[in-house]
């Protein structure tokens, strides 16, 4: 029986393999070679060389971008992850109806980018109008606003992971420490937190890659405002995250797309590089407890 099933094993698993190059390998090298490309469509591209990506690290608006985004990431990123692990540790002490707020925080990331963007507009305008301002006239208030949306939508779903890891550590340790006459503090730093390493390493993954992909909540609540003209004559966005500053460059005009090409490229390697880092890291400390 096993044997016939791994003869039919390629047969089952070509469809979607086959998919897979159509839907993602196939793109994904071709928009490597369109990064090297001055091209309006795809089938009139001209080879170029290197030209995109010194005009793309020649753009100020790009490398302002990146700056904040780097900012926003890190705070986000601590952020998410400190509101998501005391959640779920408040909830899993115990406390009555617990289910109810598992389910509460968890909603918010089922809403759509897009929608979260203009509501929390709605109400960071609401709010600012009181005070003669508006979300997109001040970069600070722009910048805390898509920190405030990140935590709001994202905290959820990380404290189910961080619930998970709760849940995993062995109650023997726990009773051992109270033995030992640990105090709550003394557990939570030297029991739970090294015990929780891997849900730690995962949240801080998806919420590291998660904060430099924003872009449907970046385009709906600031749309990169306020905007600022350079002592060289270019307009740059205060608050346009990378993934918002390619879209607008690769749609400004026909004459760019091959430098937005370049800048995807820059900004997946920038991601990939990171993302990895900081998993080598966290595993690598994983390993040491």
């Amino acid at each position: 029986m096993v044997k016939k099933q791994k003869k039919y094993f390629v047969i089952f698993v070509l469809p979607t393999f086959i998919a897979f190059i159509i839907g993602f390998i196939y793109p994904f090298f071709r928009g490597i070679y369109l990064s090297f490309c001055k091209f309006q469509t795809v089938s009139n591209a001209k080879w170029i060389g290197f030209q995109n990506y010194v005009d793309a690290f020649k753009d100020e608006t790009f490398v302002r971008s990146f700056w904040f985004t780097a900012l926003f990431v890190v705070v986000s990123v601590v952020a998410i992850n400190l509101i998501a692990f005391f959640v779920a540790y408040a909830l899993t002490l115990g406390i009555r109806g617990s289910n109810i707020f598992r389910t509460v925080f968890f909603v918010p990331n089922l809403i759509g980018g897009i929608i979260l963007g203009y509501i929390w507009q709605l109400i960071f305008n609401g709010i600012l109008q009181n005070y003669g301002s508006n979300i997109k006239l001040d970069s600070t208030y722009g910048f805390w606003g898509l920190v405030i949306l990140m935590c709001w939508q994202q905290a959820g779903y990380m404290m189910i992971i961080y619930i998970a890891g709760f849940q995993s550590v062995p109650a023997d340790l726990y009773e051992a420490a109270r033995i030992d006459g640990a105090s709550k503090g003394q557990i939570l730093t030297n029991v739970t937190i090294p015990m929780m390493a891997p849900s730690i390493t995962i949240c801080t993954f998806l919420t590291l890659t998660n904060s430099f992909k924003l872009f449907d909540q970046n385009l709906a609540l600031t749309g990169g405002a306020p905007g600022v003209v350079s002592k060289s004559g270019t307009m740059v966005y205060q608050t346009e995250m990378m993934a918002l500053n390619i879209y607008n460059t690769f749609y400004a005009s026909n004459r760019f797309r091959g430098v937005g090409q370049a800048k995807a490229v820059i900004f997946f390697l920038i991601v990939v590089v990171i993302s990895l880092a900081q998993l080598y890291l966290t595993r690598k400390r994983e390993v040491q407890q």
